[in-house]
């Protein structure tokens, strides 16, 4: 018996080594602990100042995990990871604001009101401690800017429809000092010039409330505010972006950020934020309403990436067998929301509420769901979220629950043997529209459940809103096709690491 159980262990380790060899087979199908170690290892070793950037064609560029650049300020994975999950907390309560205060929404979506005003029941919520900056986004891409061509990361995020970085010469002491690119100064751009407010109104809505066309040289001033506390302000121009391998420049609209340094601190790690909201026909600030783009693609790369993958506008390179609808609210243009409709664990359906029949699970509403890849991990209103865990649990079998510790976001949590078989969990199944193969999207693995502090914990939180909120945790290495003209978010699975 002790031979027999030296060669399972042998045959363990050795199957565990294969594992880490061929990380990219398994990157998302499997728990294996040793895997997942020896990933983290990797992932906190890369130097993010040697990640490859390739040249890029024309409307595509190269996204990068945000984490990588904001992980020399943890000792380990672990409290990189509870730093994620307090800005996703912090993130979803942002959005609940937005959802809850349709009546003080600016245009983009953006949530603006004075010091005091109703704030979410999410937002008033304990959310847990975490570094002194904000998270905005979970992805950065690569932006080549002006005729300097300045090489600058900016935050993706499919939530607003600002783009802005930090432009010089800035206010006084009102720039924060980027790490990884040199500051874009507007006066050494051929290119650049301010946007005139009365010729160019469009993109410059005075009656949005984050923007302002001063008499003073029809400037239009801007002052951006971020639930959570960080701002940017300044004034909109216009500079172009150069895609590098063939050398074409297109003109945007942008914030030219003079001063960041008046509310909580964004993160040095990146230049500014560039707002990927759904597109707006005949105006919009967004990259896709500039860009005219009905189609963007990209694959987000996964939380234990240490590659770059592509982001991609007029065209996608993924399959789509697996589609979802994409539905408009005119309250909230710049969101994507989708008609997610049943959600299976396993093969048992988790009921709906005759509460939550309003929007969420009822696809002839609008707003069943919202895909946002800036929020880290989904979120399920309370009521479904208290059943979906419940039936999860039900479904897990052999593996030992544990009680969580306090202050953790996670509420259903699993111990398992590190020198065992490698765990197997229940598969969530989302289908959007109808029950049909073709509408769902099939979420397993690292994509249901996360590993934090020596524990496998479920990767689904609940939120006091009646919409599903659909987080970067669960698309990771999934590549996604939004066609706005089709209204479309197609799906197609391991598209990337």
């Amino acid at each position: 018996m002790e031979k027999f159980l030296h060669i399972h262990l042998f045959i363990s380790i050795i199957f565990s080594i294969l594992i880490v060899i061929l990380s990219n087979e398994y990157s998302f199908s499997s728990l294996n602990t040793t895997y997942i170690l020896e990933a983290r290892k990797r992932f906190m070793s890369t130097d993010p100042m040697k990640l490859p950037d390739p040249s890029m064609p024309s409307y595509t560029l190269t996204i990068y995990n945000l984490d990588l650049f904001e992980k020399s300020k943890f000792k380990d994975y672990d409290s990189l990871l509870e730093s994620r999950l307090a800005s996703c907390q912090a993130r979803a309560n942002h959005l609940a604001s937005i959802l809850e205060n349709g009546n003080a929404i600016s245009a983009n979506g953006t949530l603006v009101r004075p010091q005091g005003e109703h704030e979410s029941k999410g937002a008033r919520e304990k959310v847990p401690v975490t570094t002194s900056t904000h998270f905005i986004g979970q992805y950065v891409a690569s932006f080549t800017i002006g005729t300097e061509q300045v090489k600058s990361y900016l935050v993706i995020d499919t939530g607003s429809d600002l783009v802005w970085w930090q432009c010089g010469p800035c206010y006084k002491n009102g720039c924060y000092k980027q790490k990884n690119n040199p500051l874009y100064v507007s006066t050494n751009s051929k290119t650049y010039r301010k946007l005139d407010c009365l010729v160019e109104s469009r993109n410059c809505e005075i009656t949005n409330k984050v923007y302002e066309c001063s008499p003073y040289g029809n400037t239009c001033i801007y002052d951006y505010k971020y639930v959570g506390g960080p701002r940017t302000r300044g004034w909109i121009a216009h500079d172009v972006v150069t895609f590098v391998l063939d050398q074409k420049q297109v003109s945007i609209v942008f914030g030219c950020g003079k001063d960041q340094m008046h509310g909580e601190p964004f993160s040095a790690q990146f230049s500014g934020i560039a707002g990927m909201g759904r597109r707006v026909m005949g105006g919009g600030n967004s990259l896709p309403s500039q860009f005219e783009a009905d189609i963007i693609s990209m694959c987000l790369p996964g939380a234990l990436s240490t590659k770059g993958s592509t982001l991609s506008f007029h065209k996608t390179p993924f399959k789509k067998t697996t589609s979802a609808t994409l539905l408009q609210d005119f309250r909230f243009p710049s969101f994507y929301f989708a008609n997610l409709y049943k959600v299976f664990i396993n093969d048992r359906e988790v009921p709906m509420f005759q509460s939550l029949s309003r929007n969420f699970g009822n696809y002839t509403t609008r707003d069943s769901s919202i895909v946002d890849t800036g929020t880290f991990i989904t979120h399920f209103p309370q009521d479904f979220y208290t059943v979906f865990s419940y039936i999860f649990r039900l479904q897990v079998r052999g593996i030992p629950m544990i009680d969580v510790p306090p202050g953790s976001v996670h509420d259903t949590c699993y111990k398992v043997n590190t020198t065992g078989p490698d765990p197997h969990f229940p598969v969530v199944k989302l289908y959007f529209g109808s029950q049909n193969p073709n509408n769902l999207l099939l979420l397993t693995q690292q994509r249901v459940m996360q590993y934090i502090n020596g524990v496998f914990c479920l990767a689904f939180l609940p939120w006091d809103q009646t919409v599903a909120l659909i987080g970067s945790n669960q698309l990771q290495g999934i590549g996604l096709t939004f066609d706005t003209a089709a209204n479309t978010l197609s799906f197609d699975l391991d598209s990337c690491d």
